[in-house]
């Protein structure tokens, strides 16, 4: 059993923190579906700036705990004083991105930037871990670029400052999410390090889960991507773990409710206008399989009432219905 701080995790795969994803609606739906902790979307710490409705949505919670909180930022103050922040509205679990490779957070110096200034990286964290009563964790890559691949030397540091778990991406800064992801060095992150390690990158299935899990020795794996659209793949990974077995294939109508129950979360969180432009990517990542030539995706893009979007999805899944009848006779 994986241990953050006082928490005790319920399974060994956890959701990744990846901002306009990871909301409120989606931790919610992967918790259901047996993920064993989620992250919020990320923070920048900057508190003065947290007044938006944005911010405010991000750091929405419920207290199915652990509750974690992702902050980024590059002055070790701000970045303890947004912990504390967080820290004080509830937050369980404060987690540190070092690993983000967005442009708009690296020329700032934040991210996966940071792993670029290993002083700096040791200032920040044992300032942000000095500064609350919570356990903090660090998301990172495996360096800034191929000829700067230090995540070990950075993996020491995390643990000598204090840091309770950390998440490695398979991917320098540069590789951004380009290519493939290489897990020989979350492996060795792994043997130089003594506090939980999570691999992330590229696991999109229960098997690649174990394979990876079985290779790098972690002790949990972190999903971001291969979620999407597909949150029931943490009860897939849950199950092939604990029996070695493949879980149930997903049905239609399992996916037809989950679909409408997270488009509906979706507009009561968001409100209807913002709700409906956001539910359209989720909905296309639900479809990618079902839907592959995106006819029905171009009609739900269109749609401009959270009605039109609910019937649209049932009427989907019944010509879907038909569809397979009408093969099958």
């Amino acid at each position: 059993m994986i241990q953050i701080g006082p928490h005790k995790l319920p399974a060994r795969a956890v959701l990744a923190p990846m901002a306009g994803i990871s909301d409120l609606p989606f931790r919610r739906l992967c918790r259901e579906f047996g993920a064993g902790l989620t992250v919020s979307e990320m923070l920048i710490s900057d508190t003065s700036l947290w007044d938006s409705r944005k911010s405010h949505l991000r750091l929405a919670h419920d207290d199915n705990g652990p509750r974690a909180v992702q902050i980024a930022g590059a002055d070790p103050l701000m970045m303890a004083d947004a912990a504390m922040r967080c820290a004080d509205m509830g937050a369980d679990i404060i987690d540190i991105n070092m690993g983000c490779p967005a442009k708009k957070v690296c020329k700032r110096a934040a991210g996966s930037a940071l792993l670029r200034e290993p002083d700096l990286v040791k200032d920040i964290l044992s300032t942000v871990v000095a500064a609350v009563n919570i356990p903090v964790t660090l998301k990172i890559r495996t360096g800034w670029s191929q000829d700067q691949r230090n995540g070990i030397d950075i993996a020491k540091l995390a643990q000598d400052s204090g840091i309770s778990s950390l998440a490695v991406h398979g991917r320098t800064r540069e590789c951004r999410f380009l290519g493939s992801a290489e897990y020989d060095t979350i492996a060795a992150i792994k043997q130089a390090i003594d506090i939980p390690v999570f691999a992330n990158g590229d696991i999109c299935s229960a098997q690649q889960a174990k394979q990876v899990l079985d290779y790098t020795g972690a002790d949990g794996v972190m999903i971001g991507r291969g979620a999407q659209g597909k949150p029931w793949l943490f009860r897939e990974i849950n199950t092939y773990l604990a029996t070695g077995e493949l879980a149930k294939q997903v049905t239609t109508t399992e996916i037809k409710t989950v679909l409408l129950s997270h488009i509906s979360a979706l507009h009561h969180f968001y409100g209807e206008q913002n709700g409906l432009r956001i539910a359209r990517k989720h909905c296309a990542w639900y479809l990618q399989e079902l839907d592959p030539n995106t006819g029905f995706r171009g009609l739900f893009n269109r749609l401009e009432s959270a009605s039109a979007q609910q019937d649209a999805v049932h009427r989907y899944f019944e010509q879907h219905e038909q569809n397979l009848q009408e093969a099958a006779a």
